[in-house]
């Protein structure tokens, strides 16, 4: 059963403690890291067989292999899967950021150009459930980018095949090239590249612990989105909200996986006691019953804090993944609060609209880092240069301005690197 806490009565670690992965994984990572790098496609073939049990001849998808599972999912899911990527583009259309140039006019022009990544790489899980809303969330950021080659990988089941509804969500998103394979190795093809698998300038994308490190130690090597860990759900609800509706809310996040938090801080114990008695009613129903249970019974809990304004207070501190208010009138709190990946705002928006269809994006920060990080977004895929142009009347101008700071870094040939043309 779910942990009723009163904000102010217990300790500040027991209000904002966080599910911690115990799993130490970083030394089999390493070691499969070393091998792809060493045997290329054939150490991905290998780790096929051994963790999806797929004895694969290849680890390209092939077109007819999309255009048959295109055919094979069912007419209102493609047409489900295009509104949502309509949805999707729109907001992200409004993320293009521009070039710019300030041209002044004694002689001085500096700008910013900014440049999509050549490469990118997408992650796509394909564990306990498959996830076509994770393809449309990461491959339409990085085409409305303008990204030379969008790849994707995704596990293959037993008998070598992708899961159609993950192939037909690439077909629309418009990806590039598909690959087979999963885990910390696929994020080993892409960092390093082998013989089927391009090397990416980009690897984003959720995954297990086995992915998280892995993107962790191929950081540096290629540029990655963020080290997601396990999912969350943070509610602030007042005593108007709907018990019933709160709770399914929470199971919403609760049933991703074990490690999964979700989290209700309300102004009112009765909501408090009621939304605890709805999750004892509704997890025996779901399918995945067993996965809520445990998430809800280990890193559940309900907080009780005095006003609406500290519950927000207590949201800020725990900077959500995700941040539901059920609330009257949620636009008067929206500048209150600070830190949250995504915010859902009042008492007909379930997380879940934000999942699959909304249009925001639903690769966000984790853990806390929502204090300082943001949502997958265009911007994940472009990177930006700098230029500088001076006319000669322009550098005799400021030459020895420049000297001048150089040398009171002491960096004297920075310093004579600016003079010396005004000694030709």
């Amino acid at each position: 059963m779910i942990n009723i806490l009163k904000y102010g009565e217990v300790s500040n670690s027991e209000i904002f403690s966080r599910a911690v992965p115990t799993v130490n994984v970083e030394a089999t990572v390493a070691d499969i890291i070393a091998n792809v790098r060493k045997d290329g496609d054939k150490a991905l073939l290998y780790y096929c067989k051994k963790f999806d049990g797929a004895s694969l001849s290849s680890l390209v998808v092939s077109e007819d292999e999309i255009n048959e599972a295109f055919a094979a999912v069912e007419p209102k899911f493609v047409e489900i899967l295009e509104k949502a990527a309509k949805n999707i583009r729109a907001f992200h259309e409004k993320q293009v950021r521009n070039s710019f140039i300030i041209n002044n006019e004694n002689g001085i022009v500096v700008g910013q150009k900014v440049i999509p990544v050549d490469k990118a790489g997408l992650y796509v899980p394909g564990g306990t459930a498959a996830y076509p809303s994770t393809v449309l969330m990461d491959a339409i950021p990085a085409k409305i980018a303008g990204c030379r080659e969008v790849v994707m990988v995704t596990p293959p089941n037993k008998e070598g095949k992708v899961n159609p509804v993950i192939l037909a969500a690439a077909k629309i998103a418009g990806i590039d090239r598909i690959f087979k394979v999963g885990g910390a190795q696929a994020v080993a093809a892409l960092a390093y590249g082998t013989e089927s698998v391009p090397k990416v300038d980009k690897i984003v994308g959720p995954g297990n612990a086995f992915v998280a490190e892995a993107k962790k130690q191929v950081f540096g090597v290629v540029s990655i989105d963020m080290i997601a860990g396990p999912s969350e759900i943070l509610i602030v609800a007042d005593g108007k909200s709907n018990a019933r509706h709160v709770a399914a809310d929470l199971l919403s996040q609760a049933e991703h996986d074990r490690m999964a938090s979700a989290v209700l801080v309300t102004d009112s114990y009765a909501l408090a006691e009621a939304v605890s008695t709805e999750l004892e009613r509704q997890i025996p129903l779901l399918e995945r019953a067993e996965i809520a249970r445990e998430s809800i019974d280990k890193n559940g809990k309900i907080i009780v804090a005095d006003t609406l304004l500290a519950a927000i207070d207590i949201a800020n501190e725990i900077a959500p993944e995700h941040l539901e208010l059920c609330v009257d009138n949620p636009f008067d709190y929206l500048d209150a609060i600070r830190h949250a990946g995504s915010i859902f705002m009042g008492r007909n928006c379930p997380e879940a609209l934000g999942d699959y269809f909304a249009g925001p994006n639903h690769t966000l920060p984790t853990s806390g880092t929502a204090k300082f990080s943001s949502p997958l977004s265009v911007d994940d895929f472009v990177k930006k240069t700098q230029y500088t142009y001076y006319t000669k009347d322009a550098l005799e101008r400021v030459a020895r301005d420049v000297a001048f700071f150089a040398e009171k870094e002491g960096l004297t040939a920075h310093a004579k690197s600016a003079v010396v043309r005004l000694e030709d």
